[in-house]
């Protein structure tokens, strides 16, 4: 129909690409307006404030974010935080993914709300209780406290994710496993584990990126720089009477945080993609 009417699709691929670059638009325009206020420094940052590109660009901002406070430090803490977190979790969800996407027992649905049910609660909503716990076993102002707080919300997202993909894989390859001798924890890791690959990858990456980005837990069981992550420090920055004007530093902040970010996005793309579209596709 469409090489029959010219206009139709004339109109169709007009109003396609223009939604494409509303998104675009939507999506990038805040972090083009952080580096171009990053690169602005503070005395230009009150003329400069409705301009597209800054006059006299600078890293004086970017300086000042690692020369004025412990941010490498902070960048440090968030790099380990996050680390263990994903991978504590991906060991536990692996082996709970397994059980609940291969095995039969009594009272697997039930486990399974019981875990979706846990991420339905705000962070908010466990946070007087998860701070007695924290304080009761030594772990405040540490990596193991943020570690263990962090897992409370990446556990069920990874758990439900990896249950999901490890349904779609084929009972024949661990029939094949069991056939040539293989144990349950051997067929896992020896067999299954490589086939999970995309899904890891995928979960893993989102799960980091929550760890990343959060910011309630990490400013309430932490008090100083020898354990506090990077959103909790930028939000330190608004507060700093040492610096002329904190906008500017935040924007660097905030653009340096996202830099790790965008290159494993970039760096995982496929197996992302793969991951995410496993299972969608029977043939």
């Amino acid at each position: 129909m469409n090489s029959k009417n010219p206009v139709v699709r004339t109109v169709t691929l007009v109003f396609f690409w223009l939604v494409v670059a509303v998104v675009l638009f939507y999506v990038l325009f805040p972090f083009y307006w952080a580096i171009k206020t990053s690169l602005t420094s503070s005395a230009r940052l009150s003329a400069e404030a409705l301009q597209w590109f800054p006059g006299a660009p600078s890293f004086q901002n970017f300086r000042d974010v690692f020369t004025g406070a412990p941010f490498g430090r902070n960048l440090l803490n968030s790099v380990v935080v996050a680390t263990g977190t994903v991978v504590l979790s991906l060991l536990l969800s692996v082996l709970a993914a397994y059980a609940l996407g291969k095995f039969r027992f009594r009272g697997k649905t039930i486990l399974m709300y019981l875990i979706l049910a846990v991420s339905v609660f705000p962070q908010i909503a466990v946070l007087s209780g998860l701070y007695t716990m924290i304080k009761t076993f030594g772990l405040y102002n540490s990596w193991g406290g943020l570690i263990l707080s962090y897992m409370i919300f990446t556990l069920p997202f990874t758990v439900w994710t990896l249950t999901a993909f490890v349904r779609e894989i084929p009972t024949e390859l661990e029939e094949a496993a069991y056939v040539d001798g293989a144990s349950p924890l051997q067929t896992l890791f020896r067999v299954l584990l490589p086939v999970m690959t995309p899904a890891l990858v995928t979960t893993g990456l989102l799960a980091f990126i929550n760890a990343w980005n959060e910011f309630l837990f990490a400013l309430t069981f932490t008090t100083d720089a020898s354990a506090a992550t990077v959103p909790p420090a930028i939000a330190n920055f608004t507060g700093a009477s040492q610096y002329e004007s904190p906008f500017g530093l935040t924007m660097a902040a905030s653009v340096i945080v996202t830099i790790p970010l965008i290159i494993l996005v970039l760096v995982f793309q496929r197996n992302i993609v793969s991951g995410l579209t496993a299972g969608a596709v029977k043939g």
